[in-house]
C-alpha cells in the first residue's frame, strides 16, 4: 500500500479538510445512493458528480490540488457501491416474508465482510489492472477528464445545490405534504402499469443514461407490457397472470445474460493472464511490503470469520465465499475496465447458486452470500475505477486506497442504518415490484432462491441476454425495461428525451460538448440527490415520530 511519491507526498493528498469533506460527502451519497437503488432499481456512478462537488468545496477552503480533489471524492463516493452492494440483495429477505430472521447486526456483518473483500482483492490486483493493462475504465477516464479540464466556480454551485434544493422540494410537496399524487397519467391497461413516475430522480437517471442506453430500455418495456401481457392476453395465448410471470422470468433472464455475457465475451478470454504480474499497491522497501501483505491477510482473515462465525455459515462455505470473491471481484474489475458496467448482483447470484449446490444453508444465509459477494464486487469496480483515475492525473495510490477504505468502512454504517431507517418507516411490505421500493435486483435474487415463475421464459432470456451483450448490444437495459414497471420506464424515456432536446439546443447554441455535458451531469445529479436525501429524511422523521407518538 506504498506509494510511488513520499510520505509527504500521500498524506498531503489526504489532507485533513479533505478526509472531513469526504466523510460528510460520503454519509450524503450513500444515504441517497440506498434510497436510489430501492426505489428506482438502478444506481448511477456517482464518480464524475462526486469529482465536481470535492473540487468545488476544496477551493472553498483555499485547496486547489487536483489529486487532494481526487482522493477526497474517493472517500466521498467509496460507500456508495456498498450501499448498492446490500440494497441489490438483502431486502429480497423481506420480500420473502423472512424479516424475522435477519437482524442490522447481520446485515452490518454482510456489508464488513464484503467491504474487507472488496479492499483487499482491489489492492492485489491494481498493478495487473491498471498499470499493465490496455483497460480503459470509461467511468475513471471520465472522472480524470473532468478533475482536468473543469473550471468550477460559483455557476456550478448554484446550479448544483439549486437543482438539489428543487428536487428536495418537490419530493416534499408530493410524500410528505400529499400536494401530487406519485403516479401521473394513469390507464386501465390490464396486467401493465401504465402511466408517468411523478420522480425528477427517474427523469434525472434517463437524463444520465441517455441515447441509446434508454432508448433500449424503453423498447424492452414495451415489448414486455405491451408486446407479452396485453398483445399475448389479446391473443388469447395465456392469460393476464400467466403473462405477468413470463416477463418478469424473461426480464431476469436477459439482465442475468447480460452479466454471463460479461464473463464469455470479456473475461474468459482474458482469463489466463488476469493474474500474472506483481500485485499490491506498489512498494518502494520490502519491510513496508511486509506490513502490506500482513494487512491484508488479516482482513482476509477477519472477513472469513466473519462469514464463518458471525454469519453462522461454517468453515467450508467460508473458504468457498472468501475464495469465489476473489474471482468475482476481479470480473468485476475486468467488466468496469471494459465496458464501465458492473453487475454486482449477478456476480453475486453466481456465487449463491454454487454454495446452494453443495452446502445446506438457509435461504436467509444464501441471501447473506450474495449480499457479500455484490458488496465486494460494488467496491472493486469502484475501486478500480479510482485507481484509473489517479494513473492519469498522478494521485497517490496509497493515498487513494486509504481514502476508500475510510468511505466504504463509514459506508457499511450508513447504508444499514439507512436500511434500516427504511425499513422502519414503511414496513417490509413496501419492498417489490409495483410497491414504493421496487427494489429490482433484489426481487430477482428473491425469486431465484425460492423458485422461477417461468421456467422456459427465464432460460429464453438468459440465452438471449449472452446473445445480444456478445452482438455488442445493450442486453441489460432491455432486460431492465421488460422486468420494472412500465410507469418507471416511461419516466426514464422522457429523461432520456429530455437529453436528446438539451444537447440539440446547446449545440444549435454553439456551446462546447465537454461544457456541456459537465452542466447536464451537475444538474441531473443534484436532482438525483437531492429526492434521494430528502426521501431518507422524511422516512427518518416518520421512524421519529412512530417512537414518540
Amino acid at each position: 500500500m506504498s506509494t510511488a511519491g513520499s510520505r509527504a507526498s500521500w498524506r498531503e493528498q489526504l489532507s485533513p479538510v479533505g478526509i472531513a469533506i469526504g466523510c460528510l460527502g460520503c454519509v450524503i451519497i450513500t444515504a441517497s445512493s440506498v434510497y436510489t437503488a430501492l426505489r428506482l432499481g438502478a444506481l448511477p456512478w456517482p464518480t464524475i458528480f462526486t469529482s465536481i462537488v470535492a473540487l468545488f468545496l476544496l477551493r472553498a477552503f483555499g485547496h486547489r490540488s487536483l489529486n487532494e480533489a481526487n482522493v477526497t471524492q474517493i472517500v466521498m463516493s467509496a460507500g456508495s457501491m456498498v450501499a448498492g452492494g446490500l440494497a441489490f440483495t438483502i431486502p429480497g429477505i423481506w420480500m420473502l416474508g423472512l424479516a424475522d430472521s435477519v437482524s442490522w447486526v447481520e446485515m452490518l456483518l454482510v456489508a464488513l465482510s464484503g467491504t474487507l473483500l472488496g479492499l483487499v482483492c482491489t489492492a492485489a490486483i491494481r498493478r495487473r489492472f491498471v498499470e499493465e493493462s490496455d483497460l480503459e475504465y470509461p467511468i475513471g477516464t471520465a472522472a480524470a477528464q473532468t478533475l482536468l479540464a473543469t473550471k468550477t466556480g460559483g455557476s456550478t454551485g448554484r446550479r448544483l445545490f439549486g437543482s438539489m434544493g428543487l428536487a428536495g422540494l418537490w419530493c416534499v410537496a408530493r410524500d410528505a405534504l400529499g400536494l401530487m399524487p406519485s403516479l401521473l397519467l394513469q390507464l386501465p391497461v390490464p396486467g401493465v402499469s401504465f402511466g408517468v413516475y411523478n420522480s425528477p430522480q427517474m427523469l434525472a437517471v434517463g437524463f444520465l443514461a441517455g441515447g441509446a442506453s434508454v432508448a433500449t430500455w424503453f423498447v424492452g418495456a414495451l415489448f414486455g407490457n405491451f408486446g407479452i401481457i396485453t398483445g399475448g392476453s389479446a391473443a388469447g395465448l395465456w392469460d393476464v397472470a400467466t403473462a405477468q410471470g413470463i416477463v418478469s422470468s424473461l426480464g431476469m433472464g436477459l439482465m442475468m445474460g447480460s452479466g454471463v455475457g460479461v464473463v464469455v465475451r470479456d473475461i474468459l478470454p482474458h482469463a489466463a493472464g488476469l493474474l500474472r504480474g506483481r500485485g499490491a499497491l506498489a512498494g518502494e522497501k520490502s519491510r513496508a511490503r511486509r506490513l502490506d501483505a500482513g494487512v491484508l491477510a488479516l482482513m482476509v482473515a477477519a472477513a472469513a470469520l466473519l462469514v464463518c462465525i458471525g454469519l453462522g455459515m461454517g468453515p467450508l462455505v467460508a473458504v468457498v465465499v472468501v475464495a469465489l470473491s476473489f474471482v468475482t471481484t476481479i470480473m468485476s474489475a475486468q467488466s468496469v475496465g471494459q465496458t464501465g458496467i458492473d453487475p454486482m448482483e449477478i456476480f453475486g447470484l453466481i456465487v449463491l447458486l454454487a454454495v446452494a449446490a453443495f452446502a445446506n444453508v438457509s435461504q436467509v444465509q444464501l441471501f447473506y452470500v450474495a449480499g457479500v459477494v455484490a458488496v465486494a464486487c460494488g467496491l472493486a469496480g469502484d475501486v478500480m475505477s479510482d485507481f484509473k483515475t489517479g494513473a492519469i492525473i498522478g494521485s497517490s495510490p496509497r493515498a487513494m486506497w486509504v481514502g476508500q477504505s475510510i468511505g466504504a468502512l463509514l459506508g457499511t454504517v450508513v447504508a444499514v442504518g439507512v436500511l434500516c431507517v427504511l425499513v422502519g418507516a414503511y414496513g417490509t411490505d413496501a419492498f417489490g415490484l409495483g410497491k414504493m421500493f421496487v427494489s429490482t435486483q433484489a426481487s430477482v435474487v428473491a425469486t431465484m432462491v425460492s423458485g422461477i415463475p417461468s421456467v422456459p421464459a427465464f432460460v429464453a432470456g438468459l440465452i438471449g441476454g449472452v446473445a445480444l451483450y456478445c452482438a455488442g448490444l445493450p442486453a441489460m437495459m432491455f432486460g431492465l425495461g421488460v422486468y420494472l414497471p412500465f410507469y418507471m420506464s416511461a419516466t426514464a424515456a422522457l429523461g432520456g428525451l429530455v437529453k436528446w432536446v438539451y444537447d440539440r439546443a446547446s449545440a444549435r447554441r454553439g456551446e462546447r460538448g465537454d461544457d456541456t455535458e459537465e452542466r447536464g451531469v451537475v444538474v441531473a445529479s443534484g436532482v438525483l440527490g437531492g429526492e434521494s436525501i430528502v426521501g431518507v429524511v422524511i422516512a427518518l422523521a416518520n421512524v421519529i415520530g412512530g417512537l414518540t407518538g
